[in-house]
This record gives structure tokens, C-alpha cells and sequence, in this order.
């Protein structure tokens, strides 16, 4: 594996710290009136979820791990866990369900997701950025509303609240951003 100083370290690196895999999540430049410049950085755990904060100095080696990404289609979930084939080698492996976090209901059935794993070990999840909902519950339009900059609430098929336009519908299929947990276009 890499190793990289530790003014390097950027958001999203997966490095080797203390015998664990750590995920950057912030990194601030920090230089003192007296001394010399390091880098704070907030690290999440990728096996048990802990968080640190960490100082390290320009002279400082930190080892960079690079995860393997793999293309995993969605077969059922069984008492909270997810089981997931790889589309080449039809093998199958589980995740915990509340990996996915808060994008947990716009996993469908058979949707092909990107797994990472360090060596033969899955460590997180992700699902695409844009899905298609169906809107199950919204109000009515009220006529003469502009369309600039006015939300309505809806309420999709996975149960997910979110804003859509006045001029969207119940029963229509709209695109939403899994990353903003938004309404981003009609389907």
C-alpha cells in the first residue's frame, strides 16, 4: 500500500491508522502562529463506526488503502440483513441494513449497487444517485400558484417524504437525488 504524508490526506481517503480502516470525512489546514502546520482530520471507523480526530504533521506516513469496487445486484433483505450477487461470479454476501443509512428505502429489488471491499471484506455501500419513485400521496394543485421557487410535499411508494413542484402529480414517476434526498426531474 501507498504511503502518502500527511498534509496529503483529502476527504473520502481510506487509511490505515492504529490498525483499523479509517475513512477521512473532514480535513482542516491548520497553521499556528507558533509551530508547525498540520492536518486535522475527522476520520470515521469502516468496520464499527467510531469517529476520531486526529493531528498529522507534513513529516507524519500514513498508509493509503484503496478499495476494491464491485458491482452488486439487490436480492432480498432477511432480519436486518441485506444480501447482495455479484453479477460475474453469481456469489452472494450480506451487509447489515442500516449501512445504507437514511438511503436504506430507495433500495429496490434487483437494483445493482456499488459494494467496496478491502481484500475479500465489505465494508460499505452505495446505492445510484438518481432513482424513480412513484408519488403515492401529494396535494392537489392550487390554480394560479407560480411555479417559481414553490414546493409541495409528497409522499413516494418507499414511504420518503420530499418537496416536488406544483405541477407534479399522485401516480407519477419522478427521479429523485438519493445524496440531497431530493426531487430532481419527471421519469
Amino acid at each position: 500500500m501507498p504511503k502518502i504524508n500527511g498534509n496529503e490526506i483529502r476527504p473520502g481517503n481510506v487509511l490505515e491508522h492504529n490498525g483499523g480502516l479509517w475513512a477521512a470525512v473532514k480535513v482542516d489546514h491548520v497553521k499556528p502562529g507558533k509551530g508547525g502546520a498540520f492536518a486535522q482530520v475527522e476520520m470515521k471507523n469502516l468496520r464499527n463506526g467510531s469517529k476520531l480526530n486526529e493531528r498529522f504533521r507534513s513529516a507524519d506516513k500514513v498508509e493509503k488503502v484503496r478499495l476494491e469496487q464491485k458491482d452488486q445486484q439487490f436480492l432480498y433483505e432477511s432480519d436486518g440483513m441485506l444480501v447482495f450477487m455479484d453479477t460475474e461470479t453469481y456469489e452472494q454476501i450480506e451487509l447489515p441494513s442500516d449501512l445504507l443509512g437514511d438511503r436504506r428505502p430507495f433500495l429496490q429489488d434487483g437494483m445493482t449497487i456499488v459494494v467496496e471491499f478491502y481484500e475479500s471484506e465489505a465494508l460499505n455501500a452505495t446505492v445510484p444517485q438518481k432513482v424513480i419513485c412513484k408519488i403515492v400521496e401529494t396535494e392537489p394543485v392550487v390554480k394560479g400558484q407560480t411555479a417559481a421557487n414553490s414546493f409541495k410535499p409528497a409522499i413516494l411508494d418507499n414511504g420518503v417524504k420530499v418537496m416536488v413542484p406544483p405541477f407534479v402529480g399522485p401516480d407519477e414517476d419522478i427521479v429523485v437525488n438519493t445524496e440531497s434526498m431530493e426531487y430532481s426531474e419527471r421519469a
